[in-house]
């Protein structure tokens, strides 16, 4: 089956084609490359075009005759929203509805939508979140994705179905020989820069806030292996195949680490100390963020297989490989 893939040329996007390919489907990615890398694209044909060019758009689906959409392409830093939110409610909500009526008007009929944590804002609750949490986004990242759900719910007035995955804080990388992983620029993550610090390609990481009420003082997150979310997305692109009903899940373990937890689990992979400083708490950052997922299991049948250590152990391979 062809799957068009926006942002399949991004972090994400890259890994899911990998597990599109493994399941015997055919990705054409779409992608822009303002923040994605050509060499990241291995799995299918490729067209270089913004997702708000109607008439690329227009063209990819008469030359592929895509049966489904997978859209990842998006601005993903939620301090960059923050100082420039014309630029990602443009880029993130505007241009992804021209995108959505653009494939609608061709025939496509399944969305799967690459959506986030933050549109629940911050939590009222120190332990899993579920789908019922109230959505209050608080930086025009999460409000941009909200609004997109919404719109892809109206226009299940024209037969379009979907499905959003709202992700936690994905990390890890693929198996080395296939040569994909995080390669943002400027990197904003955890992970990766803990890593970066630990090769030596930084001077330091910068640890946000150590009196947070949690067991170590510092934040805790929900760390889910990037192979993990890939395979959820073949699992939703299934589910709707099989005229499912649209919906929205979240992607998580369920089980969160602490910063410092991150930091000695990188410090365990290399063997070494990672220099690091902490700094006060950043406005926004919540103690907790986790995720229940046990609708994704019910809905989807998917569960995470990747611990942390997993997660590091990769990325670590990865940034390793791109020295």
């Amino acid at each position: 089956m062809k799957i068009l893939v926006t942002g399949g040329a991004g972090y994400i996007g890259s890994h899911t084609c990998m597990a599109l390919k493994k399941a015997g489907h055919e990705p054409i990615v779409l992608d822009s490359l303002v923040k994605g890398h050509a060499w990241a694209v291995k799995y299918g044909p490729f067209v270089k075009a913004d997702i708000a060019d109607e008439q690329a758009v227009r063209r990819v689906c008469e030359q592929y005759k895509p049966e489904a959409l997978i859209h990842f392409a998006a601005f993903i830093e939620v301090g960059e929203s923050v100082a420039e939110p014309e630029k990602y409610m443009e880029n993130n909500f505007h241009k992804a509805k021209r995108l959505f009526d653009t494939v609608c008007d061709c025939g496509v009929s399944r969305v799967v939508f690459s959506s986030t944590a933050a549109v629940y804002g911050v939590p009222e609750t120190e332990g899993p979140i579920a789908e019922e949490h109230p959505l209050v986004p608080i930086n025009p990242y999460g409000e941009a994705k909200l609004l997109t759900e919404n719109y892809l719910r109206e226009l299940e007035t024209k037969g379009l179905h979907s499905v959003a995955l709202r992700y936690f804080n994905a990390a890890g990388a693929a198996p080395i020989e296939e040569e994909i992983g995080e390669a943002h620029s400027p990197e904003t993550h955890l992970v990766p820069n803990v890593i970066l610090a630990g090769l030596g390609l930084k001077d330091e990481v910068r640890l946000f806030g150590s009196d947070y009420p949690t067991r170590d003082g510092t934040a805790v997150r929900d760390y889910i292996h990037v192979l993990d979310l890939a395979d959820a997305h073949v699992k939703a692109l299934d589910y709707l195949m099989k005229d499912g009903a649209s919906t929205a899940l979240n992607l998580g373990t369920g089980n969160g680490a602490t910063v410092l937890e991150v930091l000695e689990a990188v410090q365990r992979a290399l063997g070494s100390s990672v220099p690091h400083s902490s700094y006060p708490r950043r406005a926004g950052d919540p103690p907790f963020l986790l995720a229940d997922a046990t609708r994704a299991h019910e809905v989807l049948g998917w569960s995470p297989r990747h611990t942390l250590d997993d997660i590091v152990t990769s990325a670590l391979a990865w940034h390793r490989h791109i020295l």
